[in-house]
């Protein structure tokens, strides 16, 4: 009995989710056993001790299913909130799968109505928020636990009258046959995050493939991706959720009409919760640069990422620090949702030495590092300084032309 308890202990911590078992905990008896799991993880109970309890009624592969669907939901609501109580999940699954608010803004732009095409639809996180805006979603995914757990989560949400979910390639799906096409291709190989669309699954060329037989596209990438790999005419829009880029999406056709049927791409940056939008002025030319004022601002990774710090420094009042690095200071207290403010102190060529002398003299003991233009490794730097004080501070190090800095800030 003890080893059928490892087993399932060991079953557990692996994440793993075996596909009949996880058909197992969708009957009555399944639904049973995860009910008694969810209780059990809400309760903080030791892993080994809530299987063992499981284990007096249920056997192995059941209470392992239970206990790892019962452990994914308590993760789960940080991305899906209420819904995850009702919701299934994979490790992998989960942890690619986009948060409630990013897909309900990316939805928006989304008629009632829509034929949707998801071609890598995953555990269904985005066909959740295209459906309740009103679309109607054929979704394939070529994983069948993925597809079953994408369906019971159609089921559990009550959304089956306007989503149909089966196995697939996605180079199978005929984008023509529908409004939008909808792709998120899989950025994980064998649990590790693949950044080369190249490497993405489908690959790159063969999404770009699908884009051209559609009539309107909306691609989930990494945010990371380079700018010679974006379609010509698209829409480039790079999301920020509370101060974290979690993706850019690619919109063309009909959901890209500000960009027409010019070859350039336009930029947008948004940030989340709020709905705040950025786009580029064409006004402004190259951002001045110039020595540190007062402040220093660090633009928002969404408005770097599309390339709109002249945007935000003009926002601020300010100027680069230098032309090249995304750090704007400015000598007066501009606010905006854009950017980071913070209060500079002190400003030093960088040296450890001086560095470190110069905190203690201030009574650091908790220091926030940021950089940008530095190789330094903020982790052995942390430890390098050997602070002991009882005050905070923030430190940015950069770089001006080709010298190292350190700027002593407070958040302002």
């Amino acid at each position: 009995m003890e080893s059928c308890h490892a087993a399932t202990g060991d079953a557990i911590a692996s994440g793993d989710v075996d596909l009949d078992a996880f058909r197992e905990l969708l009957t009555p008896r399944g639904q049973k056993a995860l009910g008694e799991a969810v209780a059990a993880v809400a309760e903080g109970a030791d892993p080994v001790m809530a299987a063992s309890r499981l284990r007096k009624t249920y056997d192995a592969s059941l209470t392992a299913a239970a206990l790892t669907q019962a452990r994914l939901r308590a993760r789960g609501s940080v991305k899906f909130g209420e819904d995850a109580a009702r919701m299934y999940f994979t490790p992998d699954g989960l942890e690619q799968a986009t948060r409630t608010e990013v897909a309900a803004h990316r939805a928006r732009r989304f008629s009632p109505g829509m034929r949707v095409a998801d071609a890598c639809c995953g555990i269904g996180g985005d066909l959740i928020a295209l459906a309740r805006t009103g679309c109607e979603v054929d979704a394939v995914d070529l994983d069948p636990l993925t597809v079953e757990v994408a369906r019971a989560n159609v089921v559990a949400l009550e959304l089956g009258d306007r989503v149909t979910v089966r196995i697939a390639d996605a180079a199978e799906v005929d984008p023509g046959a529908y409004d939008v096409l909808f792709a998120d291709p899989a950025r994980r190989s064998t649990g590790k995050r693949v950044f080369d669309p190249m490497a993405y699954s489908p690959p790159w060329p063969a999404v770009l493939g699908m884009v051209a037989r559609a009539r309107a596209a909306c691609l989930k990438v990494a945010p990371g991706i380079p700018y010679e790999l974006i379609p010509p005419g698209a829409e480039a829009e790079w999301v920020s959720h509370r101060g974290e880029v979690k993706e850019a999406v690619i919109w063309t056709g009909a959901l890209a009409p500000d960009v027409g049927s010019g070859e350039g791409i336009r930029r947008r940056a948004t940030l989340l919760p709020s709905g705040r939008t950025l786009t580029p002025d064409v006004s402004l030319g190259a951002p001045d640069h110039g020595p540190v004022a007062r402040y220093l601002y660090e633009p928002d990774g969404a408005a770097i990422r599309a390339h709109l710090v002249a945007e935000v420094a003009a926002l601020v009042g300010g100027r680069l620090l230098d032309p090249h690095i995304a750090y704007i200071t400015g000598d007066g207290p501009g606010r905006t949702p854009w950017a980071s403010r913070y209060e500079v102190l002190e400003t030093l060529p960088f040296s450890l030495k001086r560095l470190r002398a110069a905190l203690r003299e201030r009574h650091i003991g908790t220091v926030t590092l940021k950089k940008r233009g530095s190789a330094l490794d903020l982790e052995r730097l942390r430890r390098d300084l050997r602070l002991s004080g009882d005050k905070s501070c923030v430190v940015t190090l950069t770089r001006i032309g080709e010298r190292p800095f350190a700027f002593i800030c407070q958040p302002s």
